[in-house]
């Protein structure tokens, strides 16, 4: 038998393992790649021959990675962003456009960001196409599956997400302040601290997000559980709530709208989050994506430079 020569490893089946690796199923993968589920295994199989070692092993009635197709899915990662690379110089060289970049973002970081990078892009040749996915930190690697570039964010004391087949970059923080009905009767102060919110109801968001995060801070230096009424991850209904004395609620500085909150500083409490922009290793070297952070780069610094650095003030009515 000759022995495999890693020279003839196929890049298309190398597309397959990283899809495997990104989405845990084989039949997810024929879902994103418009194959059966039986075309699948036939080129991981052949993928193996080609390596002339086990990629794979079985898990009950699935299928995982061995460490040796833990390790080529690294090299596919690298292979595969070659490829990438490759088409956006020679697109250079035709004058052609320089590429599409899917991008995820949490709908308040979209609502804050997104109008001033899509104008930063605009003739640009960079077609950015955007999607809204309210998703806690921990699912980036799995975003990283359909997404060129994903917003996300965190508890500014939790570490970002990180690995071998993901890269993150912080592009800006975001205090996190109290907000109450104007009638509330610690509405007229500019700051507030935990104790005196123990006996509040709260309005919060789902589990695993930053804001809820802080929420349980709060409960650490109080002592106390916070009872909280609703969870949801609208802030325009949270706010609608707060306005409407169903309680008061923790909400990004930034995301604030509604004129009739008291908008207050915690004390005492590390409360902000950060946001994170993560991708593949070495994403950046494609033109359009180093051009999609550098635009957000850019509406990050003039979000946080027009006025946010401390509560809005509410004017009288």
């Amino acid at each position: 038998m000759t022995a495999p020569d890693a020279a003839f490893l196929s890049v298309e089946r190398l597309r397959v393992l990283r899809e495997l690796a990104d989405r845990g199923t084989v039949a997810a993968v024929g879902r994103a790649l418009s194959m059966t589920p039986s075309a699948v295994s036939q080129q991981l199989k052949v993928l193996a021959r080609e390596a002339g070692v086990a990629l794979l092993e079985p898990d009950g009635r699935r299928v995982r990675l061995t460490d040796a197709g833990r390790a080529l899915v690294l090299r596919a990662d690298e292979v595969l962003a070659a490829m990438d690379r490759a088409a956006a110089e020679m697109a250079l060289y035709r004058g052609s456009a320089r590429g599409r970049v899917r991008v995820a973002l949490f709908p308040s970081g979209a609502a804050l960001l997104l109008p001033r990078v899509l104008a930063e892009l605009a003739g640009t040749g960079v077609d950015m196409i955007a999607s809204d996915e309210d998703l806690p930190p921990t699912a980036v690697p799995q975003l990283l599956a359909d997404y060129d570039v994903v917003l996300t964010h965190r508890d500014e004391r939790a570490a970002p997400q990180a690995g071998p087949r993901v890269s993150t970059r912080v592009l800006m923080r975001e205090p996190i302040d109290v907000v109450m009905s104007r009638e509330h009767r610690l509405a007229g102060q500019g700051a507030v601290v935990p104790a005196e919110l123990a006996d509040e109801t709260w309005l919060s968001v789902r589990g695993g997000f930053p804001v809820d995060d802080i929420l349980r801070s709060i409960a650490t230096v109080t002592g106390v559980q916070p009872r909280i009424a609703q969870r949801l991850n609208d802030f325009g209904v949270i706010e609608a709530l707060v306005a409407a004395n169903y309680g008061v609620a923790l909400m990004p500085r930034f995301a604030v709208r509604h004129p009739e909150l008291a908008v207050l500083r915690l004390a005492g409490v590390r409360a902000a989050r950060v946001y994170d922009l993560a991708t593949r290793p070495h994403a950046e070297r494609l033109p359009a994506i180093a051009a999609v952070l550098s635009a957000f780069r850019r509406a990050a610094a003039v979000a946080t430079d027009i006025g946010h650095t401390t509560p809005p003030v509410r004017p009288d009515r």
